[in-house]
């Protein structure tokens, strides 16, 4: 099995047990059994159990297999692709910083709340954040087992935050019903996407580019070996 398919097959096995517990068949059974508290403590170790093998595997296969692009730049064209693309990365730290102060009420364990800052850019700021990490990392990562990886980021949001409303929505909750009308489901395509960029604070906006600017500067020492 080539890299590319081993980090396709884990992506597969983390998505489906991390959609499948918080499914409307399994999770009441497992809060049945094991109450609140131990279901969403087995939900984090089989998250924590199926995702680290998949970034320890790709980390050892890196830039393996076929090179299906790379950037056709270099000089002055280089340099602008990657200072947007951070600029990009500011923006998704900045997503996942407010949807970890502010989590979305589609999530395991939440319960709804008003519309107020990220939510009236997206309801699923944190996965949404993620998803954005995954699609500006493929810009410079052509080659195949890096393709695998990276655009595993913004599927996996996309199923994981649909899977999320729908079953929601099925639950029945008026109040969350009333949440999903009112916000976006994909960033920045809201009504109120300027509203909600305001009602951010200024400190969750400085952490969110205090972390690009962290990785930014041990990228070459940690990610580019």
């Amino acid at each position: 099995m080539t890299a590319a398919c081993t980090v396709l097959v884990l992506w597969i096995t983390f998505g489906a047990t991390h959609v499948g517990l918080s499914s409307r068949a399994l999770r009441p059974r497992g809060v049945s059994a094991l109450g609140p508290a131990g279901f969403q403590a087995l939900y984090s170790l089989v998250a924590f159990a199926t995702f680290v093998p998949l970034v320890w595997f790709y980390f050892r296969h890196k830039h393996a297999g076929p090179l299906l692009w790379q950037l056709p730049l270099g000089g002055l064209g280089r340099s602008a692709v990657h200072f947007a693309l951070y600029l990009g990365m500011g923006v998704a730290f900045v997503l996942m910083t407010a949807g970890l102060v502010t989590p979305s009420p589609a999530a395991l364990g939440s319960r709804t709340t008003g519309v107020r800052g990220v939510h009236r850019i997206t309801r699923h700021a944190l996965f949404m954040g993620l998803g954005l990490f995954g699609l500006l990392h493929l810009v410079p990562n052509g080659f195949a087992s890096d393709v695998a990886f990276f655009a595993g980021f913004p599927l996996f949001a996309l199923v994981g935050c649909w899977h999320q409303d729908r079953r929601k929505l099925a639950g029945g909750d008026p109040a969350f019903r009333a949440f999903h009308a009112e916000t976006p489901f994909l960033p920045f395509t809201g009504p109120e996407t300027w509203r909600g960029l305001r009602e951010i604070p200024p400190a969750v906006v400085l952490a969110g580019i205090g972390v690009t600017w962290l990785l930014r500067w041990i990228h070459p020492w940690v990610f580019s070996r």
